[in-house]
């Protein structure tokens, strides 16, 4: 059998996977990756956060992306009955990027591997991890590449961005009951005919149908749109077995986007995902790190799968770096305690959101501007900045928010 060596070996070619090889490439050290699928390839994920920004910029990716001419994100906008709570991200409290992409993954993602690839790093696409062996902190990993050559990898740590393949995650028998439950979403791409110009043609927006279930419009620059709905899985019983049926049924429950989509052919099959979200018993072990949508995804409602996905790229390829140079690394302190900070902030509001705490906040008629700056910089990603208070006290101030809007007793 033939036999590969690298220090560090990357399963799965998403941006967590390449911002994680974009850093290591950058600082010198040896990695591979291997894809189980050939590019382009679809994925879900389509809306980014400014907060990945510096993240692509780290892995010296950002110049190849905004090449690219992504549709541009400045922010998001919320609609109910009628009722609007806008986001710009220029308009949020602290430092950081003020926008960000929204983009059709595959293109996307075959973007950030091109350039991993210019950059001199190797990928395996088509190709499956059949096997993982751990030797204390080394491994050799069984792949099979077009399905049929048989391949050993040793390396000294994986980081394992596999994504929804969840290859440690499933070896290792490490998942676990996710922090949100009970949620199901379904999606297809359009070609927009008749867009509009301006605003209603280019701002990612949310309508919500009511507290449990919500629909997404994301218009892309290459003229077409995702369109997708989530709820809770009771909701899609009441629509047809037959997805596209569904969707189209589900369309009509619209108000703001009534019509909008009714004469859109659908460019693919509405995928149906029941149960989106997922969790892992630990993020990392004895020679591995598990990044991205492989160790947790949350809820498709403040678009933070990818945010998480670069962000723990980046620190896992950080810390992996140290460890095979031979340096102590405190992967609890430095990798596990860091990022569920973070993800702990972003489960309050999505919890909040689906009880209608959140919901409260965001669709008040008179909104106070520091309150809403503070909410605007978590919407953008920076959910590790304790100097906002939204951020801090996120366990409790939302909910202590809704109950004095409740009272009357604030003007959020």
């Amino acid at each position: 059998m033939k036999q590969l060596s690298t220090q560090i070996l990357i399963i799965g070619a998403g941006p967590s996977g390449m911002v994680a090889a974009g850093y290591l490439k950058k600082h010198r050290v040896d990695c591979l990756v291997v894809e189980k699928n050939t590019f382009p390839r679809f994925s879900i994920g389509e809306s980014l956060l400014p907060k990945s920004m510096g993240n692509f910029k780290e892995a010296g990716l950002l110049e190849a992306i905004k090449a690219e001419g992504f549709q541009k994100k400045y922010g998001a906008r919320f609609i109910n009955e009628g009722k609007v709570g806008e986001f710009d991200f220029s308009e949020k409290y602290g430092e950081g990027w003020d926008w960000t992409w929204q983009v059709p993954r595959a293109d996307f993602d075959l973007v950030l591997a091109n350039e991993i690839q210019r950059k001199g790093v190797e990928i395996l696409f088509n190709t499956e991890v059949r096997n993982v062996n751990f030797y204390r902190k080394k491994s050799i990993t069984e792949i099979v590449i077009n399905s049929e050559e048989r391949v050993e990898i040793k390396a000294d740590f994986i980081i394992d961005a596999s994504g929804n393949g969840r290859v440690l995650a499933n070896q290792l028998k490490l998942n676990t009951s996710p922090k949100i439950t009970g949620n199901s979403s379904i999606f297809t791409h359009i070609k927009e005919t008749n867009r509009p110009n301006g605003k209603e043609g280019e701002l990612i927006t949310f309508e919500v149908l009511d507290t449990k279930t919500w629909f997404w419009y994301f218009p892309f620059s290459n003229g077409n749109s995702s369109l997708g709905f989530v709820s809770n899985n009771n909701w899609f019983g009441d629509f047809s077995s037959d997805n596209s049926t569904a969707f189209k049924e589900m369309l009509k429950k619209l108000k703001y986007y009534k019509n909008r989509f009714d004469d859109e052919p659908f460019l693919f099959e509405p995928i149906k995902m029941p149960n989106i979200s997922r969790n892992v018993k630990k993020i990392y072990g004895e020679g591995f790190a598990l990044t991205g949508n492989s160790a947790e995804f949350l809820d498709p409602i403040f678009s933070s799968g990818v945010a998480f996905a670069t962000e723990s790229g980046l620190q896992a390829a950080k810390l992996a770096s140290l460890e095979v140079a031979g340096q102590q690394v405190n992967w609890e302190k430095d990798y596990a305690e860091y990022m569920k900070a973070g993800i702990s902030v972003f489960s309050s509001y999505v919890k909040e959101w689906y009880t209608g705490n959140l919901q409260k906040l965001f669709f008040h008629e008179m909104p106070i501007t520091e309150i809403k700056e503070q909410i605007c910089a978590v919407l953008a990603g920076y959910v590790w900045d304790k100097s906002n208070p939204f951020v801090k006290n996120h366990q409790r101030i939302i909910k202590n928010i809704a109950r004095l809007i409740d009272r009357e007793e604030i003007n959020v």
